[in-house]
């Protein structure tokens, strides 16, 4: 019977998930299927690709509402499509691991109580991360599960990288840059070892434009800086998020506008970004096809900070040999990559246009100094790489497996 290892990635309406086959090879995986659930608390949309990416089901169209609900239906789903495997591992993506979770770490109950107590530093993302654990353990007790953490590649940054001015009194409280997006980076990482070794050892900018947008400089596939910072908020603008803003304005607006902690939390997060400058969408696609002033000046806001910050992270690096786009944006707006990279000219950086407007992997022009390439980044391959190197000791045994106790569920 195949071994199986079941990745996580649970938001605030959407579950991300695939199955992959444990080998014996140290560090391959096979990628059986993978899937997500999309909006969770009014009508849950499933659908499910095989590993050529070809659609297997979509028969959620008045699925289960809530979480819990359709994790049940997931878990047995995955049992009658994998009816030969046997689930020996369940990953999640965690957003936040602290300072003291700088690796991948198998759950139990002293781990959980931890991460409960950092959800006050990701009160958006962590919550539920961790429900996500905790409604597999009620529906597979036996099955160990393993937290993989998106702040842990930026844990090899100088301290000076994750400083700030303030008293220190409040770093001992936990208040520095801890960058995230940090599973993607990873991955980006390792592909980029194999299609560009010479590249991945020198001094490399990775751009996870999505959603969710960040920068990460890397140099031997490390990370040395990185655009965000004590929360996911800093850095670019996003889709919803204002990205790097003056905090004296922040206080203009609590002080001026009457607004509470929660109404600034609310702004910041929900109404800002590309959706509030265009005062439409926080899609980049749509915007890129508007015609109104407001949709262009917020596509220029975010090519401007994504080429600034691509040139401060250059700074810290000393240099640039390569460039990476990853993200549904990166990857897939050749407009966008175009613009970018217009303007970063004077780090002797060109692309090919041709490649570039189709799509390529590699969008390098034969007369650039920097190498630059398009990865499709994958999170659920680098849980799964965690999950399974975590658990590996454990596969025989059951005295390692963990059980929620009730008093924490």
């Amino acid at each position: 019977m195949a071994k199986d290892i079941l990745t996580i990635n649970e938001g605030s309406s959407t579950i991300k998930f695939a199955i992959f086959e444990v080998t014996d090879r140290a560090h391959d995986l096979k990628l059986v299927v993978r899937g997500e659930i999309d909006d969770l608390n009014n009508a849950p949309q499933f659908k499910a690709r095989d590993a050529s990416g070809t659609v297997i089901d979509q028969t959620w169209a008045s699925g289960p509402v809530g979480h819990e609900a359709c994790f049940q239906k997931l878990i047995a789903w995955l049992e009658e499509y994998r009816e030969k495997g046997h689930l020996c591992g369940v990953g999640h993506r965690v957003v936040h691991g602290g300072t003291e979770f700088r690796s991948s770490v198998q759950v139990n109950e002293l781990v959980l109580a931890k991460l409960d107590r950092l959800a006050r530093l990701a009160p958006l993302h962590q919550p539920h991360n961790l429900a996500a654990i905790r409604s597999v353990a009620r529906l597979q007790p036996k099955t160990p599960q393993v937290a993989c953490f998106d702040t842990s590649f930026h844990w090899t940054r100088p301290e000076v990288a994750r400083r700030y001015a303030l008293p220190r009194e409040f770093e001992a409280e936990g208040i520095e840059r801890y960058g995230f997006h940090g599973l993607s980076y990873e991955y980006i990482a390792s592909s980029l070892r194999q299609l560009e070794p010479d590249v991945a050892a020198g001094r490399v900018v990775a751009a996870h434009l999505g959603t969710g947008a960040s920068l990460c400089a890397m140099r031997n596939g490390r990370s040395v800086d990185t655009s965000t910072g004590f929360t996911a908020l800093d850095g670019l603008p996003m889709a919803t998020r204002s990205g790097s803003i003056d905090p004296g304005a922040i206080l203009f607006m609590m002080r001026e506008h009457d607004m509470s902690a929660a109404d600034v939390e609310s702004l910041l997060y929900n109404r800002s970004g590309l959706l509030g400058l265009s005062g439409t969408t926080g899609d980049m696609k749509q915007l890129l096809a508007s015609r109104e002033l407001r949709a262009a000046e917020a596509v220029e806001y975010f090519v401007f900070r994504v080429v600034r910050e691509i040139g401060a992270l250059a700074a810290s690096l000393g240099g640039l040999d390569g460039l990476v786009f990853a993200g549904g944006i990166g990857e897939n707006q050749p407009e966008i990559r175009r613009r970018i990279c217009e303007r970063l000219g004077y780090l002797h950086l060109q692309i090919d246009e041709v490649a570039n407007e189709h799509n390529a992997r590699n969008i390098t022009s034969a007369n650039s100094g920097v190498c630059v390439r398009v990865i499709a980044t994958d999170e659920e391959a680098i849980i799964a790489r965690h999950t399974k190197a975590t658990l590996s000791p454990a596969w025989a045994g059951s005295e390692h497996l963990f059980e929620l106790q009730p008093a924490c569920a």
